[in-house]
């Protein structure tokens, strides 16, 4: 086994499919727009295929990770990954990149299923917020470099030296994979279940409300960060007049507030309840969802709405660690298929809320504030009620 900082470092580079694939495209969404002769609407769809790709992947890759272990499925979805990062980097249309976006995640949700379900297998709830946490650190600086990097490889060499570069860091992470991390799902363990007892398990998931509680609090919630994603590129660049530069900066501002939740979290569930920790930071979102939703109306302008934007995007560093390890802890011997099951309905929601971030598109910050503030309300609600 790996020492404990280098397993931590692999699950979290592993867990960063997802930011990394997003975030590093996103400075160059107007530029991609007019390669491929395409409009700002359309561009948002080649994001909502990457959501419901994670969203159907992940579905599928729990049960193989309970079935076959942990490395194989892991392996195939790297190379699945990597051959649609290339692809995507010679995309002429719209419409093609849009699907070859969709493969591009069922590659890399192998990674982000995958390492929560390692988490599981070598640690109990608390320990395992801690190891979350620590993974909550590597995939925070995701976000703070993807938009530098791609802002970068954008003024150098293209928008398709984007994809290449995720190509390569697929297969970087490939050979990771195979010289460092173990088989953590002993032979003895694995399930053999039939379609019906797949689909058996997810039931009994879905019927959990242990279980569907903190889900549901965690996948709302950051189906508000997913709305912000799709949405500020036009906002800040477009709507208040930010350069690519500055864009960056702002987006890896809200992403060291991430980082910095995390780190707060994995100290103070050493002193209390997870449970506990999880109803306070709920509230968070709503406030903040509230505020940006004022400023998007016209009370307190471009301040507030950068205010807000940091404390919605921070808090996801204590609720998403908090909400996932809370639902896996209970499901050790389905915890492939749980695993599954919550990044399918985070990413399944994130889905939603960009594709429902495009249909309000109105030339204001308004859709993207309401989006925002429903997932804080809905993810509060959601864990009031069913825990």
């Amino acid at each position: 086994m790996p020492s404990h900082a280098r397993f931590a470092l692999i699950l979290g580079a592993l867990a960063a499919f997802g930011p990394l694939s997003i975030d590093t495209y996103l400075p160059a969404f107007p530029q991609i727009a007019a390669a491929l002769g395409t409009d700002p609407a359309r561009m948002q769809a080649t994001l909502a295929s990457y959501f419901a790709g994670l969203a159907i992947g992940q579905s599928c890759y729990g049960p193989a990770a309970d079935r076959w272990g942990r490395r194989g499925p892991l392996l195939a979805g790297l190379v699945i990954y990597a051959i649609a990062s290339a692809a995507c980097a010679v995309a002429t249309s719209v419409e093609a990149l849009i699907v070859l976006r969709f493969f591009q995640a069922l590659g890399g949700c192998a990674g982000m299923v995958i390492s929560r379900a390692v988490v599981r297998d070598v640690a109990e709830e608390r320990e395992a917020v801690r190891l979350m946490s620590q993974l909550m650190l590597v995939m925070g600086v995701a976000p703070i470099l993807a938009p530098l990097l791609g802002g970068t490889l954008l003024s150098a060499f293209g928008w398709h030296a984007i994809f290449w570069a995720l190509c390569l860091y697929a297969l970087v992470m490939l050979a990771v994979m195979l010289r460092f991390l173990p088989e953590t799902l002993p032979i003895e363990r694995r399930r053999h279940d039939s379609l019906a007892g797949i689909l058996g398990v997810y039931l009994m998931l879905l019927r959990d409300r242990r279980f569907m509680g903190p889900v549901l609090a965690g996948s709302l919630t950051l189906g508000g960060m997913f709305a912000y994603i799709a949405a500020s590129p036009f906002v800040l660049i477009e709507l208040y007049g930010f350069p690519p530069g500055q864009f960056a900066i702002i987006f890896g501002s809200n992403a060291a507030g991430l980082i910095l939740m995390s780190q707060v979290t994995a100290r103070l569930v050493r002193r209390f309840e997870p449970a506990r920790m999880l109803r306070a930071a709920l509230y968070v979102p709503v406030a903040a969802g509230l505020l940006l939703l004022a400023s998007a109306l016209g009370i307190g302008g471009l301040p507030a709405m950068l205010v807000a934007l940091f404390f919605a995007i921070g808090s996801l560093g204590m609720i998403l660690p908090l909400s996932s390890a809370m639902a896996m802890s209970l499901h050790g011997r389905n915890a492939g298929s749980a695993s599954a099951l919550l990044g399918t309905l985070q990413f399944g929601l994130g889905a939603v809320a960009g594709v429902a971030t495009g249909l309000l598109h109105d030339g204001t910050a308004l859709p993207m504030a309401v989006v925002v503030a429903g997932g804080g309300i809905g993810g509060f609600l959601a864990f009031r009620l069913l825990r």
